[in-house]
């Protein structure tokens, strides 16, 4: 007999669906809002999305973040279609920007209802600013593995494109979606459940 949390072929499927929304998401980001900067994106939607899937579905969301936002890289930029090992480390920023909330928000145990005002502030700190100044710091400084590139200009663009974002749609989309997200039997506690 199975375990009713036992990851079952809905979490695959879940994870392909979320990795297709973070690619489309990156890839009209970076086509049709750049920055004219390290061919990144001046306001990256995405990223509040990777964010919002990995604290909903946990560690699923973490893998089509990363998966999402290579796919994108590759899709929108001939140099990192040219060169697709630097794609694979400059897409642990998307990564990175969805597993700190994620680990701040189990380990700080949060009502993702932000229902308290410690929960806001965590998130603020976590899956605003933090993640964001980290993943800015990786991509920008991955971009330079292709050649020339301003990195304070790249690093400046990516992250206040990122925070402005995020500070838009992750806190509201948490406060007032995630009670209906939380009774789907996809909905994750943890990072795996």
């Amino acid at each position: 007999m199975k375990h009713a949390q036992e990851p079952t072929y809905s979490f695959v499927i879940l994870t392909l669906v979320l990795i297709l929304v973070n690619t489309a998401l990156a890839w009209l980001s970076v086509k049709f809002i750049p920055a004219g900067t390290g061919d990144i994106a001046l306001v990256y939607i995405a990223v509040a999305f990777m964010i919002l899937f990995a604290l909903w579905f946990g560690a699923y969301g973490v893998i089509a973040a990363y998966v999402g936002t290579l796919f994108a890289g590759v899709l929108t930029t001939e140099s990192l279609l040219q060169h697709p090992e630097v794609a694979a480390i400059w897409a642990v920023a998307g990564l990175l920007q969805a597993l700190i909330p994620l680990v701040a928000a189990r380990i700080f145990e949060i009502d993702l209802t932000l229902a308290h005002r410690r929960d806001w502030t965590i998130i603020l700190l976590f899956a605003v600013l933090i993640n964001n100044v980290v993943g800015a710091a990786w991509g920008a400084f991955t971009l330079s593995f292709l050649g020339p590139v301003d990195v304070v200009g790249a690093f400046s663009t990516w992250l206040a494109g990122n925070i402005i974002i995020t500070l838009l749609v992750v806190p509201l989309a948490l406060r007032f979606l995630t009670e209906k997200v939380s009774t789907s039997k996809l909905f994750v506690r943890h990072y795996w459940d």
